[in-house]
């Protein structure tokens, strides 16, 4: 069981960051058949304010815990926080698997966003997989009140049409004009008419304003890669593209140096990284 300190209303304010908040289960949404969203609300203190990008640790009680990034809205403003989890291994299955009312540690904010404050007038953001998981709060924001960009284009890449995230999100920011929906697959299934391929096919064919834009990526590292890749060769500055990384972090406050890449702490100097500087570390096999 949780302790009662972590049930106190003011446990927020004095929280030890290496210590799980509890937090309850009161949505859940099937997205495919291994991933779910899951709406999480404070059985006590509530946590700090998540910026764009963000991610947290989530504990599922006798099992382990995994970091996993912030997909809710930023601006919502009641507490709740929101992730969504692939089943891949023994802590993510039983996190997949919570049920409403069902009650898991939570720790966090950590780490650097996507700082749409500085990105410019055109935002591309590409996602590849889960990895729409980690751009989603950035769309939200992108579309909300409290930024005016000009543009905003979305690419999305999954294997197969029912692997694809969000759909109902996809569906609403396409149909209100707030973004530029481009979907790509793998392997297209019945009904499916849209782009069969690869993400970066469809970043190659935009038509950009180099100096205006800013790009976010998220995905396995070779879409990533070969994304910026991509944009780089379109004009756009390594210093204008930013990544999200991943990798095995357990503190979340850069102490244990698991998730060290290069000269990185990615649970303190990421997730999000420019490309200026994450391209270089990526290409270091060993890293």
């Amino acid at each position: 069981m949780f302790s009662d300190e972590l049930n106190h209303p003011d446990a927020a304010a004095r929280r030890d960051p290496v210590v799980p908040s509890a937090y309850r289960v009161i949505n859940r949404h099937d997205e495919t058949l291994d991933t779910s969203t899951l709406t999480l609300d404070a059985v006590g203190g509530r946590l700090p304010p998540f910026r764009p990008g963000q991610f947290m640790m989530l504990y599922a009680r006798g099992v382990g815990e995994i970091p996993l990034s912030i997909c809710g809205d930023p601006a919502r403003g009641d507490g709740t926080v929101v992730h969504t989890v692939r089943a891949v291994g023994a802590v993510s299955h039983a996190l997949r698997e919570a049920r409403v009312g069902e009650v898991v540690g939570v720790r966090g904010p950590f780490g650097r966003g996507w700082d749409l404050e500085s990105a410019k007038d055109d935002l591309i953001i590409a996602a590849g997989g889960v990895g729409l998981a980690a751009v989603r709060s950035a769309v939200l924001a992108a579309v909300g009140t409290g930024y005016r960009f000009r543009r905003v284009v979305l690419a999305v890449g999954a294997r197969r049409p029912s692997d694809l995230l969000y759909r109902e999100d996809l569906v609403s920011w396409s149909g209100r004009g707030q973004v530029d929906v481009e979907l790509a697959v793998d392997l297209p299934e019945p009904g499916w008419h849209g782009h069969v391929g690869f993400v970066t096919q469809i970043l190659d064919r935009l038509d950009l304003e180099p100096t205006r834009t800013t790009v976010l990526l998220c995905g396995p590292e070779p879409m990533m890669r070969l994304s910026a890749r991509t944009m780089i060769g379109k004009g756009i500055a390594p210093e204008s593209i930013r990544v999200s990384l991943e990798r095995n972090m357990q503190c979340g406050n850069g102490l244990c140096g698991h998730c060290q890449l290069g000269e990185l702490l990615l649970c303190r100097d990421g997730p999000v990284v420019d490309y200026a500087v994450a391209g270089p570390l990526l290409g270091v096999r060993e890293l």
